[in-house]
């Protein structure tokens, strides 16, 4: 029976009607037999039985059609019998996101590669961008993001011949050539045993300009002068880095080192340490803040780092200051320290050095910093542990003055200023301004002083508490979906780009990995501190613009709800050619968000070589914000994607 433009009903007789007859019955089997015949004949004939006899499956093309025998009326609505279009049922959705959105005509792109020539390209520290800018104080190598108009809209692409690195720990002593093809390194800095070719490969003999016996020497050096091993120090600062070797061998004292180095004329200095496997950012002292909080770091160093710290009354010394805690060391060696011993070999005369030295020693002695031994090569101060007593001294030495700037925190494009930032207030004199932490690992669970203390509007001590279990459930779940998340060796460098109280590192600390715990600018960049209380590591980061690193930097980013942060502040595409190019090739990629916000990113994650799936909540399959899964595909410079 043809079902016409308007629903048809169908009135089968009722139970005290008179019972049809069997002549009845065997038309109506006969004219429905007829009709499902001549309605398959018409649309394609019948599919063969697959091999074995059996039809495991039919597939019948049709319109809609009525049973021949139902227990109840039916009724068919205009929306099905409407057309007499022969047309199969199509069972795809057309009202998701994507459909919707190409509909409207936003259909998104397939993003080409770039040119050779950005195979290692920076976008905040371009160095031909970089030359519009004064030369003084080194403010052309700091950050300088493109403009909407300058920014790439292409693919950055790795070398020919990029092969992964090498697992964690062998990858802190080797690196394939390949991946970072430059010799500059080997040549200037050979007599210093920083680096050098063998055959395919780099090795890091873990020499340095300072440390000619190697940097497990000259680490064990320094901890014969403050206490190295008993995880009071967890947090250090590398400035001026090199390669990071200092950094790389303080992992096996349980310590974490943030090192940075500006891109400079030593080639790629930080992308060989980030390719061992060694947490590392591209960063210079100028005239903008470092990208941390106050009173972060338990430990500053600087070897032969050529950081001007006596100029500018200062200035970049008072910086350490801000960012170290309260009783945090300060380490230099190189000139001008025991430079009886060095002037020669540094081609500086007596005079000059020994003015530096005392030059230093005054801006650090006006600091209130006290001085705990210079020991050959090497130099110690330590920050107060609070301002009661440097107060007071302000009577008398009135420079620096303190800083009457409320947030001593805001590191953001903050210019630096030759003031000391204040400590938080104490009652007593032998009272930790900002509160006491525990040694490590107990740091790292226990509730950090700034919640304790209630400087985290809005934050208590059990919403910390209660966050660090949900982190422990939501890493657990991670690995039961990507199986490789939990195999050893598998990734090593690993990124957070919405950190918040640092949760997600908190439950990696016991994998043979580390994370960048970046804290966005448009949230509440208040938690940074609190990451750096627990013992972990990171930096602020506005994700319109560049992060200060390489391409190919991290082998896994996770992303928590990082889309709907900004999705009023910049283009979705941005933030993913971004993302794009910090990963290395097969790397992974975790963003959790709402599913509406996971169709869009889906959608365009396709025209960047992304392999992509949505995965439910670890609450299950109601929970409307869920997991995106992506893993880069693998493709270098001259070869077809693979």
């Amino acid at each position: 029976m043809a079902v016409g433009a308007t629903a048809t009903k169908l009135h089968l007789p009722s139970a005290g009607g008179r019972r049809p007859s069997l002549l009845h019955l065997a038309a109506v089997a006969v004219l429905c037999t007829v009709s499902y015949l001549l309605g398959i004949w018409h649309h394609g004939g019948f599919t063969a039985a697959p091999a074995g006899g059996v039809a495991s499956s039919v597939s019948i093309a049709t319109t809609a059609s009525v049973s021949c025998v139902s227990p109840t009326p039916t009724v068919l609505g205009g929306g099905v019998g409407a057309s007499s279009s022969s047309a199969p049922l199509d069972f795809a959705a057309h009202h998701t996101a994507e459909a919707m959105e190409v509909a409207s005509g936003q259909v998104h792109r397939t993003y080409e590669a770039c040119p050779a020539k950005y195979s290692e390209y920076t976008p905040c520290e371009d160095v031909e961008r970089s030359l519009r800018f004064p030369r003084d104080k080194l403010i052309y190598r700091e950050r300088h993001c493109p403009t909407e108009g300058e920014r790439l809209r292409c693919l950055v692409p790795a070398p020919k011949g990029y092969r992964n690195p090498f697992p964690w720990p062998a990858s802190r002593d080797v690196a394939w050539f390949a991946n970072v093809p430059h010799k500059e390194l080997t040549v200037e800095k050979a007599v210093q045993n920083w680096i050098r070719v063998d055959g395919d490969k780099f090795r890091f003999p873990g020499g340095g300009t300072m440390f000619p016996h190697g940097a497990d020497a000259y680490i064990d050096d320094i901890g014969k002068l403050i206490p190295l091993h008993d995880g009071s120090i967890r947090t250090a600062l590398d400035t001026g880095c090199g390669v990071a070797s200092w950094g790389a061998y303080l992992l096996s004292r349980d310590i974490l080192a943030m090192s940075f180095a500006p891109r400079d004329s030593h080639e790629a200095q930080v992308q060989f340490a980030l390719e061992r496997g060694v947490p590392a950012m591209i960063g210079v002292l100028s005239s903008n803040r470092l990208t941390y909080p106050a009173r972060a770091f338990d430990m500053a160093h600087c070897s032969r780092c050529l950081i001007p710290w006596q100029l500018y009354d200062g200035l970049y010394l008072t910086e350490v200051d801000r960012i170290l805690r309260p009783g945090g060391y300060w380490i230099l060696s190189g000139p001008p320290i025991n430079w009886k011993k060095h002037w020669k070999g540094w081609q500086r005369t007596k005079e000059d050095l020994n003015s530096e030295q005392q030059a230093i020693e005054a801006v650090a002695k006006s600091l209130c910093w006290k001085k705990i031994k210079e020991d050959g090569d090497i130099a110690i101060w330590q920050k107060p542990t609070n301002h009661i007593h440097c107060k007071t001294s302000r009577k008398i030495i009135k420079s620096p003055p303190f800083c009457l700037d409320k947030n001593p925190d805001a590191a953001w494009y903050n210019k630096m200023e030759a003031c000391i930032t204040p400590l938080p207030e104490v009652s007593d004199i032998k009272e930790i301004a900002g509160g006491e932490l525990k040694k490590w690992p107990e740091r790292l669970t226990a509730v950090p002083p700034r919640i304790a203390s209630g400087s985290i509007e809005g934050v208590t001590d059990e919403i910390f508490v209660e966050d660090t279990k949900l982190w422990k459930k939501r890493v657990g779940h991670y690995k039961s979906v990507i199986s490789q998340f939990g195999q050893k060796g598998r990734y090593r460098n690993l990124l957070d780009m919405n950190a918040r109280f640092g949760g997600f590192a908190a439950a990696l600390v016991d994998d043979p990995v580390w994370v960048m715990n970046m804290v966005p600018t448009v949230g509440n960049s208040t938690t940074l501190g609190v990451i750096y209380e627990r013992g972990l590591i990171g930096s602020y980061q506005d994700w319109c613009e560049g992060m200060s690193t390489y391409p190919r930097t991290y082998d896994l980013i996770h992303a928590d709800s990082v889309f709907t942060l900004y999705k009023d502040s910049c283009e979705m595409e941005n933030i993913l050619l971004e993302m794009d190019r910090i990963l290395r090739p097969e790397g992974t990629v975790i963003i959790r968000d709402d599913v509406d916000m996971l169709v869009k990113i889906k959608s365009i994650s396709e025209g960047i070589r992304w392999n992509s799936q949505i995965v439910d909540h670890e609450d299950g399959p109601l929970v409307r914000e869920k997991l995106l899964l992506v893993v880069k595909t693998y493709w270098t410079l001259g070869e077809e994607k693979q």
